[in-house]
């Protein structure tokens, strides 16, 4: 099952040189998005990574494809086996592939092939710190942020922690991409605040795209 990587999304909107929000373009393929993200979670579960310092995070969270992101006592890095499991990763699924390319050539970015997608699911209250996403190799690459279920608001700062945010509500199926000029931002998620969406009920879901090696 594939895109088309050239249809065009509900609405466009820039907010930084480089970056820009693609309202509902997760909408048209929705249901077997959820239906592969149900059987990625299957394989490799969601889990509460801790961070180098101890902290355990307040977002449960997998992987999918050759690499994925993991956090631990060592530090942040990505890697090719589940640390649960000592297995593979489960394979990055083909509508994850397709909607992953194609966010990233309507925002000006061809010739994006993601190596790893990492996977957050946000409880109320859960929230994503501000941070800038540089444990990747090639940084020429942009990211592909995938809202699925609960509203959430995204912060998008500027190359310094205490720049100026942008606050935007991100809906089901809104996209992000931000890469060049704004590859390392830093961005975050503020609490999420309580809620039911529809079958994925009291939960967010994120897919992060990323080209790790």
């Amino acid at each position: 099952m594939t895109l088309d990587l050239f249809a065009q999304p509900a609405g466009k909107e820039i907010i930084a040189p480089g970056a820009c929000l693609l309202r509902g373009l997760a909408l048209a393929r929705e249901s077997a998005i959820w239906q592969a993200l149900q059987s990625v979670i299957a394989q490799a579960p969601l889990r509460h990574m801790q961070t180098p310092g101890g902290l355990t995070m307040s977002v449960a969270m997998s992987n999918c494809g050759p690499l994925g992101w993991v956090s631990d006592r060592q530090g942040y890095r990505y890697q090719a086996l589940d640390p649960l499991s000592q297995q593979p990763w489960p394979a990055m699924p083909a509508e994850f592939m397709a909607l992953a390319q194609q966010a990233a050539i309507l925002a000006g970015f061809a010739d994006f092939t993601p190596d790893a997608c990492l996977i957050n699911q946000y409880a109320v209250g859960a929230k994503l710190s501000l941070h800038q996403d540089k444990d990747e190799r090639d940084q020429s690459h942009p990211i592909v942020s995938v809202s699925l279920g609960l509203p959430a608001t995204f912060q998008f700062g500027g190359l310094q922690r205490s720049d100026k945010l942008l606050r935007t509500e991100l809906q089901h199926g809104d996209v992000v991409v931000w890469g060049g000029p704004s590859r390392l931002r830093y961005h975050g998620i503020l609490p999420l605040k309580s809620g039911t969406f529809s079958y994925m009920g009291t939960y967010r879901y994120n897919l992060t795209f990323r080209r790790a090696s």
